[in-house]
């Protein structure tokens, strides 16, 4: 069954930016992929290779979390779209000690693995198994932001742009070289949410174009195949995206003005966004700059207008 690009837009609400929609159409080869995601964020890439024409052997995922007010046990929306397209799920807890799933996966003799935020760590014995090698969409332009929460440092930390890196994978975490690379610009009002959209459908794009080179360049020594990919290979020197803590959200008011936008534009949509005044907590969405004049009528931290939402 093959989804239209369209048809995840209308499933997960998101936003379809012209370079994706142009994407769905076949290639002229076909390889065996087994998919490593977990998030929405992973979704699209999936789609695109299922769509592209590559016979997806597998989708691996983390195992099912509860969520909601209800703490219900509910799948994750890579799960949700593998089933919707009738593939074969799996979901180790921990893929490094599972060797049983490993061998589960070998059995599938995928060419390739492709990895979007899977969220776990793979081992040598896993990243060993495809002759084609295990490929990684990374967004941010390594060796900048390496690590789990890329997209939230770049923001926090005010970059100007950032972008996507289709990587070969090592054991290290994001240490391999990169394939194919693209730089976006980011907005000063852009928050995460929408910077995720954009890269996770970028990250789409890209994957697909490399999958056409990785085919071509064909299965040998690993060595041999990057040195035939012409990959980059990154510097000694990069940043690390840290897991983000509790504290992380908390506004600090004494900030300036821009620190604090970068931080709502940064941890949104999630809490930072706890902002605590006068033993009173709400929620910041947005922030707008305000003039001089205005700003000397308020002391730093008094809420200048605020719409309320309801309970």
């Amino acid at each position: 069954m093959k989804l239209p690009i369209e048809g995840f837009h209308r499933m997960f609400g998101w936003k379809v930016y012209p370079l994706l929609a142009k994407l769905d159409q076949s290639i002229h080869f076909t390889m065996n992929i087994l998919y490593w995601g977990t998030p929405e964020y992973s979704v699209p890439t999936l789609l695109s290779l299922h769509n592209a024409g590559h016979q997806i052997v597998g989708v691996v995922s983390q195992p099912d979390r509860r969520r909601g007010r209800g703490k219900q046990l509910l799948p994750l929306q890579s799960k949700v779209c593998a089933q919707s397209l009738g593939l074969p799920v799996y979901t180790p807890e921990r893929i490094k000690t599972d060797l049983d799933c490993q061998q589960e996966l070998a059995d599938l003799q995928p060419d390739a693995s492709v990895v979007v935020a899977f969220g776990q760590i793979l081992p040598k014995s896993v990243l060993n198994q495809p002759p084609l090698g295990c490929w990684n969409g990374h967004g941010s332009l390594l060796p900048r932001w390496r690590g789990a929460g890329p997209i939230q440092w770049a923001l926090l930390e005010g970059d100007s742009e950032t972008g996507v890196g289709i990587m070969s994978m090592e054991e290290g975490l994001d240490t391999g070289p990169v394939l194919l690379e693209q730089k976006i610009p980011i907005a000063l009002c852009q928050n995460a949410l929408e910077l995720g959209e954009q890269l996770s459908q970028l990250t789409a794009v890209l994957m697909v174009k490399a999958m056409e080179l990785i085919h071509s360049a064909g299965v040998g020594v690993e060595s041999d195949r990057l040195t035939r990919l012409k990959v980059r290979r990154q510097g000694s020197e990069f940043s690390y995206a840290r897991m983000l803590k509790k504290n992380d959200f908390l506004i600090n008011w004494s900030d300036s003005a821009l620190c604090t936008h970068r931080k709502v534009m940064g941890l949104y949509p999630g809490a930072p966004n706890d902002g605590v005044t006068n033993d009173s907590k709400f929620l910041v969405l947005s922030l707008s700059l305000i003039g001089s004049a205005m700003r000397s009528l308020r002391k730093p931290g008094t809420p200048w207008a605020m719409e309320n939402w309801g309970t």
